[in-house]
């Protein structure tokens, strides 16, 4: 691999700090709100005041993965890799969701259902690992961070934070994540050995992150519209998303998410292969979140009218977000595709 170039100078901050508050809060909006399952989904307050602990515990990790990545020149799979590795950091970790085996008959149904993908000797749910992790990947940390670098084109490729801005982040993760692990740690029923398992994990993802081999030259083939690529990668978040949880589920969930990763990398090195295709990947995965939780049970008791107006919101916000980044897109290469 060829030596990498030093990073460009730090954006002035007047460049910069709407596209970090931006990624700080997207992301765990994404994460936790579009699709509408919690207790809060009914009260807005709730909703404001509780990104004061998921921003920290999302949106950090996301402002992290993009400015290490963009600080080693790297591309989307070393922020696809450090996703997944912070996806089972957060799930087998931190609050320890994945090794969370027991449900509580007062819950829907979507979260009392048994669980009947369940690994041998490992105590892991399948349909809960690719929940959980596949989750993070896509809806904490990168498509918050395409769909934030596409409102700022100007600054996408460049660093974000300065060396207080990351000390900062970092705290702040580790504050919010001692809280978390503190909150939840003591009703955990991980063993030892499905921690160990989970660290060992996290950390061979991260070492593939800063391993994987350099695009190809660009392909000559024909690259797509941006519209199909928005299209096909609609469909596949709507499958990982209504799949049942059942082994032929995960089957085809599996399949069908290797099929699109192929497809994407396939796409990725042809020749005019740009932003807005990589924004109509990433917004259909916030539509396609948002759209759903119209069909969503939250938790608790929460007023249907309530609910069904802070959904449209979200989809609203998420329409308002994709439309000023197109946008500003098409303002910085009006010969895009």
């Amino acid at each position: 691999m060829p030596a990498l170039s030093p990073p460009a100078a730090l954006p002035r901050f007047r460049h910069r700090w709407a596209a970090v508050a931006g990624l700080l809060v997207l992301s765990p909006i994404s994460a936790e709100y579009l699709i509408g399952y919690g207790e809060s989904t009914g009260r807005p307050l709730e909703l404001l005041a509780g990104l004061l602990i998921l921003a920290p515990l999302y949106g950090t990790v996301a402002l992290l993965i993009r400015e290490i990545t963009r600080r080693t020149g790297r591309g989307w799979p070393t922020i696809l890799l450090l996703s997944a590795a912070f996806g089972v950091i957060q799930a087998g970790l931190i609050d320890q969701s994945l090794f969370d085996n027991e449900v509580d008959a007062d819950d829907p149904d979507w979260a009392t259902q048994a669980l009947v993908t369940l690994i041998p000797g490992l105590g892991v749910d399948a349909a809960s690992l690719l929940n959980y992790v596949g989750g993070h990947v896509i809806w904490s940390f990168a498509a918050p961070i395409a769909v934030v670098e596409s409102c700022a084109p100007r600054i996408a490729n460049r660093r974000w934070l300065g060396p207080v801005g990351v000390g900062v982040m970092v705290l702040l993760w580790a504050l919010s994540a001692a809280l978390i692990f503190n909150d939840t740690a003591a009703d955990s029923t991980a063993s030892p050995a499905q921690l160990t398992g989970a660290a060992v994990v996290a950390i061979a993802l991260i070492a593939a992150a800063f391993t994987v081999r350099p695009a190809k030259a660009p392909s000559a083939a024909k690259v797509p519209s941006w519209w199909l690529v928005g299209g096909v990668t609609g469909v596949a978040w709507c499958a990982n998303q209504l799949l049942p949880a059942t082994w032929v589920g995960v089957t085809v969930n599996v399949v069908a998410m290797v099929v699109l990763g192929w497809l994407l990398l396939r796409w990725s090195r042809r020749q005019g292969w740009g932003r807005r295709h990589v924004l109509a990947a990433a917004g259909s995965a916030l539509v396609v979140r948002a759209g759903l939780s119209f069909l969503v049970e939250p938790l608790g008791d929460v007023d249907g009218s309530v609910k069904y107006a802070v959904n449209a919101a979200m989809l609203g916000g998420v329409a308002a977000l994709l439309v000023m980044a197109a946008h500003r897109l098409r303002r910085q290469e009006p010969s895009a595709c």
